[in-house]
């Protein structure tokens, strides 16, 4: 008798969890937007007023929930170009005077001149034409002072001659404790300061573009001189801070605050987060502190001034004191394009079965999942709805969490009940899920000034063109299949998602760079091996031919201007804009690798023709391999450990990359054992991995890359927040890569053509189970494609699903018949493969050449 199971975990659960997790954060966003934005809506108060170091070393200073530019020279000279900055002050203000303009201008000192003259004026002109001032008055009662606060008139006649300052930065109090008796102490400082914020909030026009009144700063007593201790109390400062708030924020006194929010819309700002950015352990005279603080507290006054005028187009990496910007025309009929059709589909799909209620059908789910995480994504990364900060690299969190996920790994291993083969498809699927996971951390944790892990890195994303090679030679050699249908399935699916996300998030193509790198080397080996493919079987004609389009490709990328005068052409015929110095370092840094995997592939299938593996020397080979396989990833270690830093090692990564990846292939397959052994996770994320390389820019990471993202505000809730947007950001991956694969298939002619992936639904057991380790274990028809072999995934199929979120389940398995109407029940004609690709390239044409940036 079978005992009841006393509990029933609902198959769908890790459906209900992830659609949950991003109900709850679009409903908190929404309601964080509706209530607390519009007190601050451009993140100008959390840049002035909360933040935190995210290091011990003091140089990553976090704003509470934005993410901080850290400007240099040239960012500087598009903002301030010819124009003023001014610093009014005592020798706080110009600490950070000097710290100011050698960003400005890194030729200028950070110390003032050592001319024995202490207490002075300084005036310095930077390259891009920018006067940088300092008036020594830490009184700030002087007449220049006084004029800097008390602008011409319009009725001056000076007024048509007076350029307002672009930046004016006062700084006062410390002196006015310091030397009560001759000063007047703090009624002289009130006195004084109330006059002047009286003068810049009653002008006609602002003395200038931003001007800003420095807090009072705050002290480490335990390293002032007897005389300072004696003067200077933290009472005094902490009454003179408070008065400096209420005076420049009169609205925070009353019973709700003003709803602008804006700074900019204050006469003044105050700073007072550059309290929060000391600490003791920077300041050896306990008045004046090291570089970095002070260099981070000019790099705000720079957000301040800056990052609203900066051009709000891509990359979007400033989010303190800077809009979000309105979509341009064709942008927005782009996005209300894509919000309304994947509506129209929900509506349709009620339609066609209005008993079900509103659980999905199937001919609509893909192109809905589709257009919601496209949705989603927008959302995430080009408005406000969520936070975004700066990434912050710790050697323990990336250590801890590789650590975690290799476990996970192990833990999930399952054994086959055969020898799967040399490089069998759920290796490949285990191969680019490890690496892709170790790849997300990397760019999660912002590791890449780490020479350490940067080199191993750039060693995976070699590993992934390797298999590009590898899987494609192997396929066009056994298969011979030229055909067009075979080209646009995998060029349509590696870049559906890409194309659609450089539309819709208005960012740069070539900046999600993996697909457009493997698009690339498809085409080159679809050329290489097309050209004369009736002589294929010609081994040596073959190893020529690969030979030669090396050394044409060496020539072509070696050559600058030749990419330069392609890259012209496709701007003046298709409007495309790319930068050829960004893709000439792209492709340069892997540009054989390719033809490495084209050349394993060969010698895979000459080895197996020739049945070598039956030869008595085999074993011995095998084992000899082994070791130097050993010998040569402990050289490549030791190797990118001695490199000075990750440039030195740039030169010699396109000639040494494919030692490691060669070792670890043969040390991966060197048993029966190992082939039929891989594990479950590293497969299921090595499936969408060429959708979490993509989407991991706006839904995981933020900024196009450039910062973390925040469901849950606050910067101490980092550690939740990453478990949150992890779960949200494998499940969108998952689904998307299922949806790109049945619109490709709908696309490329689905009704007569399954996808190189697609199997059928009553295939069993272990993915390649039926094939013989003699055979090339590859899936159903022996067709590979860009993202690695593809296995079954483990969802079960539910034919009769009624609930939408089992409906959105079953979509991740796979169907015998995928449906895909998508206009109507039955169409009367076809485009065909080569019209319907036809008329998208012509709208992206349209597009193009209509495009505008806000």
């Amino acid at each position: 008798m079978t005992a009841k199971r006393l509990f029933s975990l609902d198959p769908s659960w890790h459906h209900h969890v992830a659609l949950s997790i991003i109900a709850c954060a679009l409903i908190a966003g929404l309601l964080r937007l509706i209530l607390f934005d519009p007190l601050d809506p451009i993140h100008c108060d959390a840049l002035l007023s909360k933040g935190s170091w995210l290091d011990s070393a003091h140089t990553n200073w976090q704003p509470e929930g934005c993410m901080l530019h850290s400007y240099q020279a040239k960012d500087a000279s598009q903002c301030l170009a010819s124009r003023r900055v001014v610093f009014v002050g005592d020798s706080v203000t110009r600490s950070l005077y000097f710290q100011f303009i050698h960003i400005i201008d890194p030729i200028l000192s950070k110390e003032p001149p050592d001319d024995g003259v202490k207490d002075s004026d300084h005036s310095f002109i930077s390259a891009s034409r920018i006067k940088l001032d300092f008036v020594w008055d830490p009184f700030l009662n002087t007449t220049s002072a006084l004029a800097l606060t008390r602008p011409p008139t319009q009725h001056s006649s000076d007024a048509h001659h007076h350029e307002p300052p672009a930046l004016l930065v006062l700084g006062s109090g410390l002196w006015y404790l310091r030397y009560a008796n001759t000063s007047g102490g703090l009624p002289a400082w009130e006195a004084n300061i109330e006059a002047h914020i009286g003068a810049i909030s009653g002008a006609r026009s602002r003395p200038a573009d931003i001007v800003v009144f420095l807090p009072v700063e705050e002290l480490v007593f335990s390293k002032l001189s007897l005389e300072q201790l004696h003067t200077m109390h933290s009472s005094d400062i902490d009454a003179m801070n408070s008065d400096l708030y209420h005076r420049i924020k009169p609205s925070s006194t009353t019973s709700f605050p003003q709803l602008t929010g804006s700074t900019s819309s204050e006469p003044v700002s105050l700073p007072l987060v550059f309290n929060r950015m000391l600490d003791e352990s920077q300041t050896q005279d306990g008045l004046h502190f090291a570089d970095p603080v002070v260099q981070a507290q000019a790099n705000i006054l720079l957000n301040l001034r800056c990052n609203d005028e900066w051009p709000k187009t891509f990359p979007m990496d400033k989010t303190c004191c800077r809009r979000y910007p309105w979509p341009s025309p064709v942008h927005l009929i782009m996005l209300a394009g894509l919000v309304l059709y994947t509506c129209m589909l929900l509506y349709r799909s009620y339609l066609k079965n209005p008993t079900n209620g509103w659980a999905i059908d199937k001919d609509y789910l893909a192109a809905i999942i589709f257009g919601a995480a496209i949705f989603l994504i927008y959302l995430a990364d080009r408005t406000g709805l969520w936070l975004k900060e700066q990434k912050q690299f710790s050697p323990w969190t990336f250590s801890c969490l590789l650590l975690t996920s290799l476990a996970v790994g192990l833990a999930t291993i399952h054994r086959a009940d055969k020898d799967l083969g040399f490089l069998n498809r759920d290796q490949c699927d285990e191969w680019k899920g490890w690496m892709q996971i170790a790849i997300l951390i990397y760019y999660y944790l912002g590791g890449s000034q780490i020479s350490d892990i940067y080199n191993p890195v750039w060693v995976l994303v070699a590993a992934y063109l390797f298999m590009t090679g590898y899987e494609h030679t192997m396929f066009y050699i056994k298969k011979a299949d030229f055909g067009f249908i075979r080209v646009a399935q995998v060029l349509v699916r590696i870049n559906l998602l890409t194309l659609t996300l450089a539309y819709t998030m208005n960012a740069d193509y070539l900046s999600y760079y993996f697909a457009p790198l493997v698009s690339m080397w498809f085409l080159i080996i679809y050329l290489t091996l097309g050209v004369g493919s009736q002589l294929n079987d010609n081994t040596p004609f073959l190893v020529f031919k690969i030979f030669l389009s090396m050394g044409i490709f060496a020539v072509f990328i070696s050559q600058t201007r030749l990419l330069e005068t392609l890259f012209e052409i496709l701007e003046r015929i298709f409007f495309i804009h790319w930068s050829t110095r960004q893709w000439t370092f792209t492709v340069t840094f892997d540009h054989y690798i390719a033809y490495v995997g084209m050349f394993a592939a060969l010698a895979t299938i000459k080895i197996r023709e020739h049945r070598l593996a039956d030869h008595p020397m085999w074993p011995t080979l095998i084992k000899a391999s082994t070791g130097v396989s050993m010998l040569v990833l402990l050289w490549f270690v030791s190797f990118g450990l001695m490199e000075e830093s990750k440039f030195a090692y740039d030169s010699w990564h396109p000639y040494i990359s494919f030692l490691p990846i060669a070792a670890f292939v043969t040390l991966r397959n060197a048993t029966p054992f190992l082939r039929s052994c891989s594990s479950r996770v590293f497969a299921f994320v090595g499936k969408c991995s060429l959708q979490t390389f993509v989407i991991q820019y706006h839904l995981w990471l933020a900024g196009d890359t450039k910062g973390v993202l925040l469901i849950v505000p606050g910067t101490r809730w980092r550690p939740l927040n990453f478990a949150l947007t992890t779960i949200v950001f494998i499940y969108v991956s998952h689904q998307v890569a299922w949806a790109t694969e049945e619109i490709t298939t709908w696309l490329c002619d689905g009704e007569k053509n399954t996808l190189p992936t697609t199997r059928d639904a009553t295939s069993t057991g272990g993915s390649t189970a039926n094939l013989s380790p003699e055979t090339v274990p590859w899936p159903a028809g022996g067709e590979t494609d860009e993202d690695g072999p593809r296995a079954e995934p483990d969802t079960p199929l539910r034919h009769q699903s009624q609930r939408w979120v089992d409906r959105l389940a079953e979509g991740t398995a796979r169907r015998q018949s995928p449906g895909f109407k998508i206009w109507q029940e039955r169409q009367s004609w076809r485009l065909g493969v080569e019209g319907g690709l036809g008329v998208c390239l012509a709208l992206m044409w349209l597009a193009n050449a209509m495009w505008t940036n806000p």
